[in-house]
């Protein structure tokens, strides 16, 4: 066991709050990356820290009603995105659950990205990164990226007029000027659907 890694990375994680997310690319530079990789593995036997992923930790939190609590996943798909300096959209059914189109919670959450694809279970959630064009990417409102991801996936053919009325509602909510932009980026099919849901009394 290298000592000095070992106790700098105990001392650094002594700091750290209940509930914070940890990555081994944090301690670079303060040993090699076996010694950093057995250093953590050391700590979460001893129940400083939790494994939650691959290379993914975080510390312990305890909730008096909940009892322990993970880390959440959008939050953590949050850090490695940013880590990574990648970009992440949600997609497929997972989009559909987030603008609560659906109750139910998809097993697997896809997101699209501008990274590696690959998938990961974050506790009991599944996690997958698929690539995608840098057009989709470029969207720049949080709702009309949703909506747009959501048509897709349900198909333009295939949106009951009760989903239609929905992801009308949320478009209303966005900035017109990044409802402009992210059409441009849409397909032919999304793009007239959706220019005809606006004009629709």
């Amino acid at each position: 066991m290298n000592v000095k890694t070992h106790t700098y990375i105990e001392s650094a994680l002594a700091r750290r709050k209940p509930g914070e997310v940890v990555f081994p690319t944090e301690f670079r530079g303060k040993g090699s990356q076996a010694a950093i990789k057995k250093a953590l593995s050391r700590i979460a036997q001893a129940g400083t820290i939790k494994r939650l992923a691959h290379g993914i930790y975080y510390v312990p939190k305890t909730d008096p009603i909940l009892g322990s609590v993970r880390p959440d996943p959008e939050h953590v798909v949050a850090l490695i995105a940013d880590k990574e300096k990648i970009r992440v959209r949600p997609a497929g059914a997972y989009a559909l659950h987030r603008l609560g189109l659906t109750n139910q919670v998809p097993a697997k959450r896809v997101y699209v990205t501008d990274g590696n694809p690959r998938h990961f279970k974050l506790g009991n959630t599944v996690i997958k990164f698929k690539s995608t064009s840098s057009r989709k990417l470029a969207m720049k409102g949080e709702l009309s990226s949703l909506v747009i991801q959501a048509i897709e996936e349900l198909g333009v053919e295939h949106i009951p007029e009760e989903t239609a009325t929905k992801l009308k509602a949320f478009l209303q909510k966005e900035d017109p000027k990044n409802i402009e932009h992210d059409l441009r980026l849409a397909s032919g099919k999304v793009n007239d659907f959706i220019v005809k849901l606006m004009k629709a009394a």
